[in-house]
């Protein structure tokens, strides 16, 4: 069989219409969403990834309050700056790009930003939410995964999911929020790992297989039961020399001879990536709402 190819492009299209279409009726009422991104240094993949950020706000009709400061930038002048935008009505959704300079405290500037406009979803007291079950902004990665998933209409209550990777950006947060008690959970979930016995045993049994391990080839084929679907999360730069960068990407899964097995698979590029800012978008959407007092 030949994998249907879920096409993460298309799905986050669609959301963005869905979103500009809910950002307009916002404006209508007087309530526009604000999302603040914070730069600092100049980091080329970090610069360019904000760029994508605040092509997509416009895109959307969602304010981008852009700040972006040396690499000298104080631990002092960062914390003002996260209060400030903390006390800003304008703003929504605070976005302060990761890595940081190394002499900054990361944790300690994460920690300084207002649950309430975490848009990331990374602050511990939204990852506390999200593992009990309540309302909570949810990490942008797995909440695109889950997204794609629910478009596609695969079946996840009951289903049976092998997690390769435990990051605290993917592995973890996918794993509790497809075991959650609710229309997108209720799945029987599995987390490999680096330290995981018999890898191939855990993900043969998977009815979704969930990649983010960091590593190209970690999925092959003979680790794939006929009809599961992949969702490969992997981004790896492997030498190509017939690529003019002399490079090219590709994910954590052996995608030509997955795909052959697969009833449904996620590309890269194209697949899970797409999602990403998409759900950012969605989230600063959504706390637009509760600022206001409206049902998110």
């Amino acid at each position: 069989m030949a994998a249907k190819i879920i096409d993460g492009k298309q799905v986050a299209a669609d959301m963005r219409a869905e979103l500009k279409a809910e950002t307009a009726r916002l404006k209508a009422e007087g309530i526009v969403p604000g999302l603040a991104v914070v730069l600092v240094g100049e980091d080329p993949a970090s610069q360019s990834y904000v760029t994508a950020k605040e092509r997509a706000c416009e895109e959307i009709g969602i304010y981008s309050d852009d700040n972006r400061l040396p690499a000298d930038t104080t631990q002092e002048t960062l914390m003002a700056l996260v209060d400030k935008l903390n006390k800003d009505p304008k703003i929504n959704g605070i976005l302060v790009q990761l890595p940081l300079p190394k002499h900054l405290n990361e944790s300690a500037v994460l920690l300084a930003i207002d649950p309430a406009k975490d848009v990331d979803g990374f602050h511990p007291v939204n990852v506390g939410k999200m593992v009990v079950g309540e309302e909570a902004f949810l990490p942008c990665t797995p909440h695109g995964i889950i997204q794609l998933l629910v478009r596609s209409k695969v079946k996840i209550d009951g289903a049976e999911v092998a997690v390769v990777g435990r990051s605290n950006i993917v592995g973890k947060p996918i794993a509790n929020m497809l075991i959650q008690k609710s229309p997108t959970g209720n799945a029987t979930v599995t987390v490999c790992h680096t330290r995981t016995r018999n890898l191939a045993d855990h993900v043969r049994r998977a009815d979704i297989i969930i990649a983010a391990a960091g590593r190209p080839n970690t999925i092959t084929a003979d680790m794939v039961k006929e009809g599961a679907v992949v969702i490969d999360v992997g981004v790896n730069r492997i030498n190509d020399a017939t690529k003019k960068s002399g490079f090219r990407l590709v994910g954590d899964v052996d995608f030509e001879a997955v795909s052959k097995k697969a009833s449904l698979i996620t590309p890269v590029p194209g697949g899970v990536g797409p999602m990403t800012i998409t759900m950012l978008l969605y989230n600063t959407v959504v706390s637009a709402k509760r600022a206001a007092g409206k049902k998110a």
